[in-house]
Order: structure tokens, then C-alpha cells, then sequence
């Protein structure tokens, strides 16, 4: 396979976003200090919280970990796998706004898991390291911050600056979806699993495997932003399904 050819024959919109990511994750790898930096300015952060910007719904979606390979790669590799396909079939123009719109439908999600959530994560994990039950901690909380306690307050300022998404993943599971709903029946080979799966079945799949991780907590993984991605871009796709150009047909 040559490189260059193959390089060379990635749609524009494809090409670019993969250049973009790949230049940003480079900058946070040889210059960590602004990395860090790009990471409190660019990442997304829970919405009323110390460090949230709006533009950060859009930013987030260029940064990746510094610290693995693996994130920015599956990232860029299933980018380069199927976004350079539906480009293709859906042109530039159209295959942009719907991996934008994915990548903002995931911070949407993520911002409201997270004022749903992180209230029950603080009492909880102070819960546990005081040796109390959720229900009276939480009492103890709601008592101090109606109060006005400083170190309470200061605690919970800090919780909410220190939540923080970053990465493609959201508009990437978009894509997923996109693919198995343009090409179903499209055979795909998983990592380290010899026998093809149809498109539609892995993406249902990562769906049910996703949802899961983030009922049960799935550590630092934001799975219901990848979630989000998918519902956002879901609504496009049932639209261009029903006015029948989800293969492209009257597109530009």
C-alpha cells in the first residue's frame, strides 16, 4: 500500500479534522506545561463551574489524552475508517456539520450527566472516607453549604473544576452509527476477533456496552458522552432516512 496515495485520496474534511487532532495531542505531548493549560482553557467543564466556557463545547473535541497513545489512535484510526467513506457518500459539506453536531450533542449529554450526578459523588466518596452513610453526610452537606461554610464551599468548587471531558470519542461514536445505518449489512472485523460482524450489530454492541459502563461508572471514560453522540446523530440520520438521501442522494 502507498502511503502517500492512500494519504493523498482522504476527503479534505476527513484529512483536516485527523491533522488538527493529531498537531493538538503532539503540542500537549512536547510542551506538557501548555498542555495542561489547553486542557483547563480548551477541555469541557461542568457548565457553572469556576473554569466552564462555552466555547469549550466545541474545543473539547481537538484535545486527547497526552499521556496514552491508545485514545488519540482509535480516535483517528476509526476517523480515518469510516469518516473518509461517508464523506464520500454524504460530501464535505454535510459529513462536517454532522460530526460537529455529534460532538456537541456528546458535551450536551455529559453536561447534564454531570448536574445530575456530581452532587451524589462528592457525598458519597466524603461519606466514605468519614466512615458516614450517604443520607447523613448529605444532610451534613446541605447544612454547611446553606450555612455558608467556607472549607465546604472551597471542597465543592474545587470538585466541580476538576471535572473535565476532553476528546473526539462523542463525534466518533456518531460516525459509527452513520456507517451501520448507510451500510448495515456491512461486514467489519474487530480487534483480535477473526469473524465478521455486520455493521449494525457492532454498533448495537458498543451501544449497550457503553451504557452499561456509564450506569455501573466507568471510571474517567465519559461513556455517556459517546452515547450522546450517537442519539444526536441518530435524529439527523432518521431524517435524512425518511427524505431518502441517507446514501447521498441530493447531496452536496
Amino acid at each position: 500500500m502507498n502511503l502517500g496515495t492512500t494519504w493523498r485520496g482522504i476527503p479534505p474534511v476527513t484529512k483536516n479534522l485527523i491533522i488538527i487532532n493529531v498537531l493538538l495531542w503532539l503540542v500537549e505531548i512536547l510542551f506538557p506545561r501548555f498542555g495542561i493549560t489547553m486542557t483547563d482553557k480548551l477541555g469541557l467543564h461542568l457548565f457553572g463551574s469556576g473554569l466552564f466556557n462555552p466555547i469549550q463545547i466545541i474545543t473539547y473535541m481537538f484535545l486527547h489524552d497526552s499521556g496514552s497513545v491508545f485514545h488519540i489512535f482509535f480516535n483517528m484510526f476509526t476517523l480515518w475508517m469510516f469518516g473518509r467513506i461517508l464523506e464520500q457518500v454524504w460530501g464535505s459539506r454535510r459529513f462536517f456539520m454532522f460530526y460537529m453536531v455529534c460532538g456537541l450533542g456528546a458535551a450536551f449529554v455529559q453536561e447534564v450527566v454531570w448536574l445530575l450526578t456530581w452532587k451524589y459523588e462528592y457525598v458519597t466518596e466524603i461519606a466514605r472516607l468519614n466512615g458516614l452513610t450517604y443520607s447523613h453526610m448529605s444532610d451534613i452537606v446541605e447544612q454547611a453549604l446553606a450555612a455558608g461554610d467556607s472549607n465546604f464551599t472551597s471542597a465543592v468548587a474545587q470538585m466541580k473544576n476538576s471535572m473535565v471531558t476532553i476528546g473526539a470519542s462523542g463525534a466518533i461514536f456518531g460516525l459509527l452509527l452513520g456507517f451501520a445505518m448507510t451500510f448495515p449489512n456491512m461486514p467489519l472485523y474487530l480487534f483480535f476477533i477473526p469473524v465478521p460482524v455486520k455493521a449494525k450489530y457492532m454498533v448495537i454492541g458498543y451501544a449497550v456496552i457503553e451504557f452499561f459502563l456509564g450506569v455501573n461508572g466507568g471510571g474517567t471514560i465519559a461513556h455517556f458522552a459517546h452515547l450522546g453522540g450517537m442519539l444526536f446523530g441518530l435524529v439527523i440520520l432518521l431524517y435524512w432516512k425518511k427524505k431518502g438521501t441517507l446514501r447521498g442522494n441530493g447531496f452536496y
